[in-house]
Parts: structure tokens; C-alpha cells; sequence
């Protein structure tokens, strides 16, 4: 992982702007998160369908998560109230989100036109290697919880390795391909933004973050096109190549092994998986419907 930009090394309440391209990009809010000892503290703005995924999606809401739909159904009032109960419980707060409210797929140029068009539309810059961001949730979660807030990240994330030998960017790593060490290096520009120097009402705001999605796209265009070879595949500025000790990693690989290990290793054992994965899904889905 090479950083770029500051990353405090205090844990703080944050929104965690990024861009969007993959799965892998909920990791990389996690990789940073670790860094500061926070990594409890992750939660996520994430689409609605998620909460239908086994276990997963009943933890996510349990856990802060915030599910939204695309469509004119948004639930403003439920997700400030969400915001307002976190905040009055004290919850430490490090909310992701990805305001592209879809991953830049290279695979798929009908919705990167589509983005592109609405933008000239609306009078806003034409962006290239990011889609034109969306600024309901980040304007809802700020406006509801400025005064919780220390600041905002704004994270540019690139993968090595996704770029084809015409040097027209691909598609970035699924889990497998990441986990299987084929992207060599990930590169994140960090940016900590004060919660003073953003605009409050949601008009202004929303040239604002589009002006910092501009930023990134200019970081990518240097990171994929840059005519000098040299300056490809890093971002301008000073970097940290930056590793976790075995303290930070070991202790949680050992006991999530010896747990699951345990289980599969006896037939009580299995019988339990099988059925927490059963009735814990069933569960769970019944409670997301219910209380989101």
C-alpha cells in the first residue's frame, strides 16, 4: 500500500469520501482505518440490495450501516435519524461512502457517456477516469452530524496492473485477483479536509464535491495517461510505502482461524455453521425488512 498525502495517526470521526471501482475498495477503507486503530469504527453508505446478503447485510445494519436506494424512494428521514441516534450514543464514526453511487467499469462505457452526458448538461466538468458523483448522502450525512465530525477524507484510490499494453485503462481486481497478489501495489492520495471549508447547503455543496471529484480525476489522468512514462503508475507528491506490523494482523488471523477451524473440524461443529448460516440469513433478512 503507498500513501500519499496525510493520514493522521489519531483515530478521528470522519466521512471517507473515495472513488469507486471494485470491492476491493471496501478493503482499502479498512487498510487505512487499521492504521489509526479504527478499524472497529468503519460503517457504510451502501446500496440497498446488500442488505439481502447472508449474515453480512443484518451486520452492516446493525453495525451503522446506512442502506439507500438509487431510485426516488431515497429515505432521507430515516437515514438522518439513523445518523442522529450514532451520534447521540456517542458511536466513533468512520462512514464511507462512495459517491459515484456505481463502480467506474471500463467494461461498461454506456454508464461512464451517461454520466459524462449529464454532466455537460448540468454545466459541470466533464470527468474522464471517475463518474459524475452524487451528493444526497454525503450532504445528509455532513449536514446531520457536522458538529460529531473532525474532518472529511477525500481518497483517490488506483491499482497497479489495470492499464492493457494499448495503455487503455481495465477493469480493477475482483477479491480473488486481489487476495491472489495480481494488482502488485495499491496507490491512495489522502486528502483531510476541514469541516469549516465545505459548503453547508446541499447546492453548494454539491459543486463543491464535484470539484474534488475533478481532483481526482486529475490524479488519475496523471496515475493511467501521463505522456511520461516515469510519472505513470504513482501520483504526484511525496509517497510512504506502508506495511502493518504482525501485531496488528496476527492476533485477529489466529483467532478467526482457530474459531472457524473448530467448527468445521467436528461434526457439532459443522451441524452449527450450516445452521447459523441457515436461520442467521433467514433472521437477518427478516429484521433488514423490518428495521433497516
Amino acid at each position: 500500500v503507498i500513501i500519499y498525502g496525510d493520514l493522521p495517526k489519531n483515530k478521528e470521526n470522519v466521512i471517507y469520501l473515495s472513488n469507486h471501482q471494485c470491492t476491493v475498495d471496501w478493503i482499502i477503507a479498512d487498510m487505512l482505518a487499521i492504521r489509526q486503530n479504527a478499524l472497529g469504527h468503519v460503517r457504510y453508505v451502501l446500496k440497498d440490495g446488500l442488505k439481502w446478503l447472508p449474515l453480512y447485510g443484518w451486520y452492516f445494519s446493525q453495525h451503522g450501516g446506512i442502506y439507500v436506494k438509487r431510485s426516488a424512494k431515497y429515505n432521507e428521514k430515516e437515514m438522518r435519524e439513523k445518523f442522529r441516534a450514532q451520534v447521540k450514543a456517542e458511536t466513533p464514526m468512520y462512514l464511507v461512502i462512495f459517491p459515484e453511487g456505481t463502480r467506474y467499469n471500463p467494461e461498461m462505457p454506456k454508464v461512464i457517456a451517461d454520466s459524462q452526458l449529464f454532466a455537460e448538461k448540468e454545466g459541470l466538468a466533464v470527468l474522464k477516469h471517475v463518474l459524475t458523483p452524487r451528493v444526497k448522502a454525503t450532504h445528509v450525512a455532513i449536514d446531520t452530524m457536522k458538529d460529531y465530525l473532525d474532518a472529511v477524507y477525500d481518497v483517490t484510490v488506483a491499482y497497479e496492473g489495470t492499464v492493457d499494453q494499448k495503455g487503455q485503462r481495465k477493469l480493477a481486481p475482483s477479491m480473488t485477483e486481489f487476495l491472489s497478489k495480481e494488482c502488485p501495489r495499491v496507490h491512495v492520495f489522502i486528502d483531510r479536509i476541514e469541516l469549516k471549508d465545505i459548503p453547508e447547503e446541499q447546492m453548494y455543496m454539491r459543486r463543491w464535491l464535484h470539484e474534488r471529484f475533478e481532483i481526482k480525476d486529475k490524479l488519475l489522468i496523471e496515475f493511467y495517461d501521463a505522456k511520461d512514462s516515469k510519472r505513470r503508475n504513482k501520483f504526484p507528491g511525496k509517497s510512504v510505502h506502508s506495511k502493518l506490523s504482525l501485531k496488528k494482523t496476527l492476533p485477529s488471523l489466529l483467532f478467526l482461524g482457530g474459531l472457524t477451524a473448530s467448527m468445521l473440524l467436528t461434526e457439532s461443529g459443522r451441524k452449527l455453521y450450516v445452521k447459523t448460516w441457515i436461520y442467521g440469513t433467514l433472521i437477518g433478512c427478516l429484521w433488514v425488512s423490518i428495521k433497516p
